[in-house]
């Protein structure tokens, strides 16, 4: 008989190094635009190179899986480790928009990577009956270091006058990830994972191979997953456009998206107890309803009085209705991958969700340009009512009902 979860086992291996790393995201991304802004990008070029970060990602997709699979989380863990601080550095150098995109581009895939060997690390190792909370906490510890980063950012911003000092504190902070991997033990030893000294032998096109195969719950819950994870990744480029097109300063900006954050990790439990009890629609489907009218509401003030008060606002809700989510998407995906490696499949579930995550801001820095940035948060949040209809109509015919909680 395996040994009974506890709570703690996941925390060293798996959550320590996913809130340092997050902290580190999260003090550049709210400033991606103000960057770019500083090397000469106007407000729809500064939303591509804001869009760079989840393109990487997109990209780096394509091999995590099989680089999980070959070497293992910890291994993956460090090279992705390292190719970060290799991104940071080619942003911080940057001196035009186009090599900014570079960096942004390059930290993405390294974060793809990162993510992959957690998710697939925490699939393996949880029981089923806790899959969610684990997964929704792992959510809220991704979400508690985007609340942190900004903070920290803002901070030194202040004490510096210097924008680009958050890329130190990003260094800082995956120096900190490398020593927690380093000095603690093996996370598969740490979950008491058997250990396959061989590996079975993998190939880097088999994610596709593996979109092949489960092509028919892709292309359909798949699909309406999607449109969540593009809500998500607009949400993350269109906030600090918003914030720089109303004439908030930098810190400004850091503060109120840090203490938004701090609204949404205060929810990522109830989420995953909520999945865990009733089932995984009773949260897919709130959190993307609510995502979807706050872009809209957040669309029809562009030009009303007291912008900052109303910015505020939707950015709270917009918090409360991703924070009820938490978990949700890497819920599903270790769902349908199961706990016998499950690399493969979650390469090619994140491969499909980062697709939607990359596209959309690309969408939003396009009618941004052709049209505003008003118009482009009103059609996301049209798509969001759309996908949360669909997750409505393919949720209770691809996940089974789920247990209650023990």
């Amino acid at each position: 008989m395996p040994p009974p979860f506890r709570w703690r086992s996941i925390v060293a291996p798996a959550l320590l190094p996913t809130l340092l790393f997050t902290i580190g995201e999260g003090a550049i991304i709210p400033l991606i635009p103000s960057l770019a802004a500083q090397v000469g990008a106007d407000l729809a070029t500064a939303g591509l190179v804001a869009a760079m970060l989840l393109v990487g990602q997109l990209m780096g997709d394509l091999p995590a899986g099989w680089i999980v699979a070959r070497v293992g989380e910890r291994a993956a863990m460090l090279g992705a480790l390292a190719t970060s601080g290799f991104g940071i550095a080619i942003s911080a150098l940057a001196p035009t928009a186009a090599l900014l995109g570079v960096g942004m581009l390059v930290l993405g895939a390294s974060a793809a990577v990162f993510a992959l060997a957690r998710h697939a690390l925490l699939t393996t190792a949880v029981p089923a009956a806790y899959r969610a909370r684990a997964l929704s906490t792992l959510g809220g510890v991704y979400r508690l270091g985007l609340m942190i980063g900004p903070f920290l950012g803002a901070a030194i911003i202040t004490l510096t006058g210097e924008t680009g000092a958050v890329y130190w504190l990003a260094i800082g902070a995956l120096v900190g990830v490398a020593a927690s991997l380093l000095l603690l033990p093996d996370p598969e030893q740490l979950l008491r994972r058997e250990i396959v000294s061989d590996r079975a032998p993998v190939a880097p096109l088999d994610v596709l191979r593996t979109i092949g195969r489960r092509r028919d719950v892709l292309a359909r819950l798949g699909l309406a997953a999607l449109t969540v994870s593009a809500l998500r990744a607009s949400r993350q480029v269109l906030l600090p456009l918003w914030a720089v097109s109303i004439g908030l300063g930098d810190a400004q900006t850091a503060t109120i998206i840090g203490a938004t954050a701090a609204v949404d990790f205060a929810l990522f439990y109830l989420g995953g107890w909520l999945m865990d009890r009733f089932g995984r629609l009773y949260t897919a489907v709130p959190s993307t309803v609510g995502l979807g009218l706050g872009f809209i509401v957040l669309a029809v003030t562009a030009g009303i009085d007291n912008p900052i008060a109303w910015f505020i606002g939707v950015a709270i809700w917009l918090a409360l209705a991703n924070g009820i989510g938490a978990g949700i998407l890497m819920t599903m995906g270790s769902d349908l991958a199961g706990r016998t490696d499950p690399a493969m499949f979650l390469g090619a579930w994140r491969l499909i969700l980062d697709a939607g995550g990359a596209a959309a801001p690309l969408v939003l820095a396009a009618l941004t340009a052709a049209f505003s940035l008003a118009v482009g948060a009103g059609v996301l949040g049209v798509l969001g009512l759309v996908g949360a209809g669909m997750l409505g109509y393919m949720i209770p015919r691809h996940l089974p009902r789920d247990t209650e909680v023990p």
